[in-house]
């Protein structure tokens, strides 16, 4: 083999660093978010009909497992916002029946609209010389409350809103026949063409 030999010299300067009172960039919390605004409006618009929805005379069971997979993604596509609003009720249910995690939800949410109200009289709250930002201070209530949250069972609601969202939304979509309403709404739509 032959040895290369290349010359690598020089000055290199090393750009100054800024002394700044900022807090770290993974400490910086985004403050607003435009686009969440149009999804949900966009979520509420899609959502279909709940008699379409839950009509028991389209739940059938699949005749094959490609069949089974073209539903499955098919039903996810076209009643995904109701889906979230199933994901919605179930969450509800599970802080109505569990009485302390509302509590504990409901004190974060009390301290959340203190700490707003601070920020909006102009009153800032200062950990070693640094301000908080609103966003920063929300972060550390959500740090805070994380242990309340633990003690209460917010875990566990969690995990079971996840679990039975994710199951009744698999049995719907498994079973529910969506080619019979695509087909209806395709005849009708041509229909009102001609």
């Amino acid at each position: 083999m032959t040895d290369v030999s290349i010359e690598v010299s020089g000055n290199i300067e090393v750009p100054p660093t800024k002394q700044s009172t900022q807090l770290p960039k993974f400490f910086q919390i985004p403050t607003q978010l435009p686009q969440a605004k149009e999804w949900v409006q966009e979520r509420r618009q899609n959502v279909r009909p709940w008699l379409q929805f839950v009509q028991s005379s389209n739940f059938k069971f699949p005749q094959s497992l490609p069949r089974l997979s073209r539903r499955y993604m098919k039903n996810i596509e076209y009643f995904q916002s109701n889906y979230i609003f199933v994901f919605l009720i179930l969450i509800a249910y599970c802080l109505i029946t569990s009485p302390l995690l509302l509590f504990a939800l409901a004190g974060s949410f009390y301290i959340g609209y203190k700490l707003s109200v601070r920020h909006s009289e102009g009153k800032t709250i200062t950990i070693f010389g640094h301000q908080l930002a609103l966003a920063q201070q929300y972060g550390i209530l959500s740090i805070c409350s994380m242990p309340v949250f633990y003690l209460v069972g917010a875990g566990a609601a969690m995990f079971w809103v996840l679990g039975a969202s994710f199951f009744v939304i698999t049995l719907h979509a498994v079973f529910y026949n969506i080619d019979a309403v695509i087909e209806d709404e395709s005849n009708f739509s041509l229909m009102q063409s001609v």
